[in-house]
């Protein structure tokens, strides 16, 4: 059994620099969490994971989709975390893709969020924010109070039932919240999980290498720009 922790979001929101100030605060409480970062093409964050004590994994899911990358490593994060006697798992995904959800049953799934990326944009990230337990906001000191609050009311259409922390990636203020949070978080036994939200659709003929742009060439599951979803056979 191991605590799961799944955290998606916009980049450039502060992902990590939220994750290493609550990781101090969990340290401070005598929790041991091992770290797995997922990015697509390079990382680096595993160098400032390090410097806090923690084991880091890194996966680079380079021509694939970072958070299908992860979810299909999953069990093999957890053993990572169960080798290294740690208390929990920590996954940090690159979340770039809009429609995908990261986040299993069994875990506690976070969402972090710019706030200066414009009022409308909890409605464009689909269910990485939708699905998730908690939405972290960053950046919010750098606007006015009245867009944090309309900010916060569209991640609440979205999402009416998370829990909204407000948090700074710089100065730490609010990942001591974020911190309690994780350590509320139910186990997950290894293996035995489900993802809490259905992945896209299918593959289709872009995904797995085709090149050329003219629809006769294209097979799968399709959506034409006026909305029509139609299959088109093998």
């Amino acid at each position: 059994m191991m605590k799961f922790v799944i955290v998606a979001g916009t980049p450039g929101s502060g992902k990590t620099s939220v994750l290493l100030h609550a990781i101090n605060h969990l340290k401070n409480k005598s929790i041991q969490p091992s770290v797995a970062k997922i990015d697509c093409l390079y990382t680096d964050d595993d160098k400032r994971y390090a410097k806090t004590g923690v084991p880091v994994l890194v996966g680079l899911s380079k021509d694939m989709c970072p958070d299908h990358f992860g979810i299909y490593n999953t069990e093999e994060l957890l053993d990572f975390a169960i080798k290294n006697k740690s208390d929990l798992l920590i996954v940090e995904t690159a979340g770039l893709c809009h429609r995908c959800s990261p986040y299993t049953k069994g875990s506690l799934g976070i969402c972090v969020i710019d706030a200066t990326s414009g009022p409308n944009t909890p409605m464009k990230v689909g269910p990485f924010l939708s699905t998730a337990d908690i939405v972290a906001i960053t950046k919010g000191d750098v606007i006015s109070q009245a867009e944090r609050e309309i900010f916060r009311e569209s991640v609440l259409e979205m999402n009416p039932t998370t829990k909204i922390i407000e948090i700074n990636g710089l100065s730490g203020k609010g990942c001591s919240e974020l911190a309690e949070e994780i350590m509320l978080a139910k186990a997950v036994e290894s293996g035995d999980d489900v993802l809490r939200h259905n992945a896209p659709l299918a593959i289709c003929t872009l995904c797995v290498g085709e090149t050329r742009v003219n629809k006769a060439h294209h097979r799968g599951i399709l959506r034409r720009i006026d909305g029509f979803q139609f299959y088109e056979g093998e």
